[in-house]
């Protein structure tokens, strides 16, 4: 059944992260460079890549019995990509046709099949509160790299990491609330696995 919901899942991830780049170069408004650039600066498009990563490595190795945390960390992810689309970005833009298909899919119906997978597959008794710092590498990671990229070219992923905009000061309050939320859900994955456990 893991293996089984593994490759149906990154199918799915596979086919809206295509579907998304198709639709990027489509639109594009800038160079074939820069929109490549532009396209693997969304912290969506990096975590439903590693998601379908993970997901096509479950369906096709021998041994799953990994309990390394990694698949809360994947999940925590992209359940915050999910949060901060559905909270702050929604409202943002109204796509229609197959945009909003692949806009659905990459926002919500990803996330919500990873927690399903999460609470059907996670090794929960390997949780521990510990592993959150290695957890926050990659978005803090993501982080500088998009504030280092937009201060040379001018653009920002999101509007609230926008420096132009906003200001550092603005910028660095917006992060550091990301940055709460982002070890609150962590440790809320980890009591809702250590309570499941038993």
């Amino acid at each position: 059944m893991k293996k089984a919901l593994a490759l149906i899942f990154c199918l799915i991830g596979w086919f809206a992260l295509i579907g998304q780049y198709y639709l990027a170069i489509e639109n594009k408004t800038t160079s074939i460079l820069e929109t490549n650039f532009r396209f693997f600066t969304y912290f969506t498009i990096l975590t439903n890549i590693i998601v379908s990563i993970y997901l096509t490595i479950v369906a096709f190795k021998k041994d799953n019995n990994e309990n390394s945390g990694i698949l809360t960390a994947i999940t925590v992810y992209i359940t915050i990509v999910g949060f901060i689309y559905q909270i702050i970005l929604r409202g943002t833009w109204q796509p229609t046709g197959f945009q909003r298909i692949i806009d659905e899919l990459l926002h919500s119906v990803m996330p919500v099949l990873m927690i399903i997978f999460w609470y059907l597959f996670e090794n929960k008794t390997a949780l521990k509160y510990i592993q959150i710092p290695k957890w926050m590498i990659f978005p803090v990671f993501y982080l500088i790299i998009i504030l280092i990229r937009g201060n040379f070219s001018g653009f920002y992923p999101y509007p609230f990491v926008d420096m132009t905009k906003l200001g550092f000061t603005k910028v660095l309050t917006n992060s550091l609330w990301i940055t709460i939320f982002f070890i609150g859900l962590s440790m809320l994955y980890i009591r809702i696995g250590k309570a499941l456990k038993r």
